[in-house]
Order: C-alpha cells, then sequence, then structure tokens
C-alpha cells in the first residue's frame, strides 16, 4: 500500500473512533507508521486534507457495501433488515465505535471546517445516487429509489448515534424493521399499480 493510502487509512480510522477535533497529526503519523513530514509531503494541506482524502476514501468504500448486503436476499426489505442487524452487531463488537467517519466528522464540524462539510456533502450526494440507481435494480421506481436511500441512510447514521451513546443494538433493530417496512410498502405499491 502506497504512504499516502496509509496515511489516509489511518486517518479514517481515528475519524471513526474519536472524531476530527481529537486527532493530531503525531497520533496520525503513528498510526500511519510513517514520518510526520511524508503527512505533509503527500498532504500540503495538512489534518484538513488528510481528513478529505479519509471521507472520500470511505465513502466510495462504504456504498459499496449495500450490494455486498443486500444481494443474498432476493427480498430487498428482508436484505434490508439484515444489514442493519449486521451493523448492529460489528457495532457492538468494536466496542460501540462509530462505525461511520463521514457521520461522524460532519456531526462534529459542518459549521467549523466548510471545506470538511463540503467534502462529506459530496460523500452522501454520492452514496444518495449510487444507492438510488442500485435500488431502482432492485425493482423500486426512480422517486421511491430516492425516498428508500434517504431513508436508509438518514436511519442508520441516526443508528450509529443512538446504539454508541445507548451501549445498545436497539437502535439498529428498530431502524432496521422499519426502513424494511417501508421499503416493503414501496414495493407492494409498485406491484399494485403495475399494469
Amino acid at each position: 500500500m502506497k504512504t499516502d493510502e496509509r496515511i489516509a487509512l489511518a486517518m479514517a480510522e481515528l475519524l471513526r473512533k474519536q472524531g476530527y477535533g481529537a486527532t493530531g497529526i503525531n497520533q496520525l503519523a503513528r498510526a500511519a507508521g510513517a514520518p510526520t513530514g511524508s503527512i505533509y509531503h503527500h498532504f500540503k494541506g495538512g489534518k484538513r486534507e488528510v481528513a478529505a482524502a479519509a471521507l472520500r476514501h470511505t465513502g466510495a468504500a462504504y456504498i459499496q457495501l449495500l450490494p455486498l448486503l443486500l444481494d443474498a436476499h432476493a427480498d430487498l426489505a428482508t436484505g434490508i433488515e439484515a444489514a442493519f442487524a449486521t451493523a448492529a452487531e460489528d457495532m457492538e463488537t468494536t466496542g460501540w465505535a462509530n462505525m461511520c467517519p463521514v457521520g461522524t466528522v460532519t456531526a462534529e464540524v459542518a459549521d467549523t471546517e466548510p471545506l470538511l462539510r463540503e467534502v462529506a456533502a459530496e460523500v452522501m450526494g454520492t452514496w444518495v445516487d449510487e444507492g438510488s440507481r442500485y435500488l431502482t435494480t432492485r425493482g423500486l421506481s426512480e422517486a421511491d429509489s430516492r425516498s428508500a436511500i434517504y431513508a436508509v441512510l438518514t436511519a442508520i447514521e441516526g443508528a450509529f448515534v443512538l446504539a454508541r451513546g445507548l451501549r445498545s443494538a436497539e437502535p439498529f433493530l428498530a431502524a432496521g424493521r422499519a426502513v424494511a417496512t417501508y421499503v416493503a410498502s414501496l414495493h407492494d405499491v409498485q406491484v399494485k399499480t403495475a399494469p
């Protein structure tokens, strides 16, 4: 793995666990196994630029989880509920570390770090676009796919926060059931109105 990739991945992990403000350059250098000077060599903008790269990298990886988690299920609603249960299990086994650095950073610095808010918005926009396209391939209309991906993203990001605060899988399980019910209702409406 190239040094710049290693630095960005280390930053993503630190952002996921502790957020932007608590992450320092020296800590990042240790986590990446790279000299501090190497960070500035690859990321002239320092911590902010590394964080932007980390958000873009993890954002691109995270949207790829959608088909990986859902393709195994013939029924889309069942797959969504199972994906939320998997996220709950993953979060619990990591000691309630937030699983999404994009959400963590957005909540923390959206009003104080305009560049990172813009990068987060770019990543989230990609999630909506790619997620909508995927859900369309699973049988939802374009409009319903967009609505459903917003429901999925909103519910999962909220579940991350609640589960972390409560140290409970229950927010994921409840959100998964609710979104699955919503998606099933969209599919049922389409089936009933099909010619």
